[in-house]
């Protein structure tokens, strides 16, 4: 059982190794899109909200 355990981790020692890590300024870009993107979708669904609460007061009343 710990046998397996131990292979187990040590084969996983060998995958990580194995991986290729983006540098920092790779990074720093891929978050930087992520976070626009992030943003330009929460202010769209802002917006469309606000427009079908709109509607909805106009249908409603």
């Amino acid at each position: 059982m710990f046998g397996k355990i131990a292979l187990f981790i040590q084969e996983v020692q060998v995958e990580m190794g194995k991986v290729t890590w983006p540098t920092q300024e790779e990074l720093k870009s891929s978050t930087t899109i992520v976070l626009g993107l992030s943003l330009a979708l929460a202010v769209f669904i802002f917006i469309v909200d606000y427009i079908l609460a709109g509607i909805m007061d106009l249908v409603l009343i």
